[in-house]
């Protein structure tokens, strides 16, 4: 409804987050028969860029779960019980990286998956319940990961009540402020970052150069790191978390 309206608000450009990738795609189609373009940032829409919107700015979300995989078979020695929290069905850069995850998961055969289709919900809040819920699980488990910040704070909250924290290893994605103390701390053992300022950034830039009647790239890879305790310190890390 909201893009719905910029679209009657004649806007000369438009940069989506899409919560749903499927379901954002028909008012985005509406925006680009006016001949205003979008730019989607963040997360994948179900369409063609270059024909239904105009350019894609994101991590490379199946990169990022890939590295999340493979930092968990490190701190595992490939061998151990893992419970995957997935974040919320029409996700699709959770999606993805759930996918790349499992996939390095799949190819070590001294991991066993304990719990690999249960959803967190979209708020920390809803995360930590549902975590709360796998606690029989979360207790037999050696790793856990979680897709995005919701999932991983509310796991990181769920932890800490069942006095697990730091017991498990355990891998998240994003770095927000509570999630880089807690890396700090030893609660989480590694962070998959993205850039969101970037993302941003590049993607109104996009929009501003297609409302130019320019052609901006169709797919603009923003980048994806690993942060550990031990890497914090490094010039690249510290300029990604902004201190």
């Amino acid at each position: 409804a909201v893009v719905q309206q910029f679209v009657g608000d004649k806007v000369d450009a438009i940069v989506l987050a899409p919560l749903d990738d499927t379901a954002l795609l028909k008012p985005v189609k509406e925006a680009t028969a006016a001949k205003i373009p979008v730019v989607i940032i963040d997360s994948a829409l179900q369409g063609q860029v270059g024909k239904d919107f105009v350019s894609y700015v994101a991590t490379d979300n199946r990169k990022g779960g890939e590295m999340a995989g493979q930092e968990m078979v490190k701190l595992l020695g490939g061998h151990g019980k893992i419970v995957l929290l997935r974040y919320m069905e029409g996700s699709a850069s959770t999606n993805d990286r759930e996918a790349g995850f499992l996939s390095v998961i799949k190819n070590n055969p001294g991991l066993t998956l304990l719990v690999d289709n249960r959803y967190a919900g979209a708020t920390a809040a809803e995360a930590q319940t549902s975590a709360m819920n796998l606690l029989d699980q979360i207790k037999q488990a050696d790793g856990i990961f979680c897709p995005n910040e919701s999932s991983t704070f509310g796991m990181l909250l769920a932890l800490k009540q069942a006095g697990l924290a730091g017991k498990v290893k355990f891998v998240g994605f994003d770095a927000t402020p509570q999630l880089v103390d807690a890396l700090k701390d030893g609660s989480i053992d590694a962070l998959v970052a993205q850039d969101p300022v970037k993302m941003g950034y590049e993607g109104v830039k996009a929009a501003i150069s297609a409302v130019k009647g320019q052609t901006p790239p169709q797919r603009i890879d923003t980048g994806v790191m690993l942060l550990t305790k031990s890497n914090l310190g490094e010039p690249a890390v510290k300029k990604l978390l902004g201190s």
